[in-house]
């Protein structure tokens, strides 16, 4: 059984990318761009979609072989980032149905917000550009906290500065990591299969993460939760 089913519910907690948002086409593009510079074949976005989760770990790790053990990953990084920072709302938006789903939460009186890992430097713009976004009640970045998901503080932190206990709300992600953080901040979990799920993941593995719920689409929130 999920963690906190016996607490009333009072908080929907959400993971941002691959969850709220599709951000995968402006991840994907900063970094072939990259590849570009260097008279490099783009790599298919077809390969990069999975690793958006990761940000510039995923996307450097499959376009340049690099990972943060390596001497040149920081400059690589950096470099990602800033040619991110000028594009990432170029494409990405919600996915279809979170405005529905958001404006639902609203109307029975239920606070939501968003712990994600990425950093506030690209979360904050990107919350405060797409309009489904506007009502969150909080959000805590990568940077936000000491530690980033799957350790539990950045959940923690959210139900914080709501004034929750947190067996009172439950976190939505689309990655084994938000699951595992939100069972070790002792939240209920659900896991969306339409996200990026992670690299080597698939939409049948997703039901081997032990989230409480497993959905397919953003009203079926409404349901797993017993919401009217």
């Amino acid at each position: 059984m999920d963690v906190g089913m016996t607490v009333p519910l009072q908080a929907v907690l959400f993971d941002l990318d691959g969850t709220l948002v599709d951000s995968a086409p402006d991840l994907a593009a900063a970094a072939n761009a990259m590849r570009a510079q260097r008279g490099l074949a783009p790599v298919p976005y077809e390969e990069l979609r999975p690793l958006a989760g990761s940000g510039a770990r995923g996307m450097l790790g499959r376009t340049f072989g690099r990972t943060p053990g390596d001497a040149d990953y920081v400059e690589l990084r950096d470099e990602f980032h800033a040619l991110y920072e000028r594009c990432m709302l170029a494409s990405t938006q919600a996915f279809e149905g979170i405005d529905a789903l958001l404006g639902h939460l609203q109307a029975r009186g239920l606070r939501w917000g968003i712990v994600t890992n990425k950093a506030r430097r690209f979360a904050g713009p990107m919350v405060q550009a797409l309009q489904p976004l506007g009502g969150s009640a909080t959000l805590v970045c990568g940077d936000c906290t000491p530690h980033t998901k799957p350790h539990p503080a950045p959940l923690l932190e959210a139900a914080r500065r709501l004034g929750l206990d947190p067996a009172s709300c439950v976190y939505v992600g689309d990655d084994k990591r938000d699951v595992e953080a939100g069972r070790a901040a002792g939240m209920r979990t659900v896991a969306v299969a339409w996200g990026y799920l992670g690299a080597g993941a698939s939409v049948t593995s997703v039901h081997e993460w032990s989230a409480g719920h497993v959905i397919h689409v953003p009203a079926d929130l409404l349901t797993c939760l017993d919401l009217p």
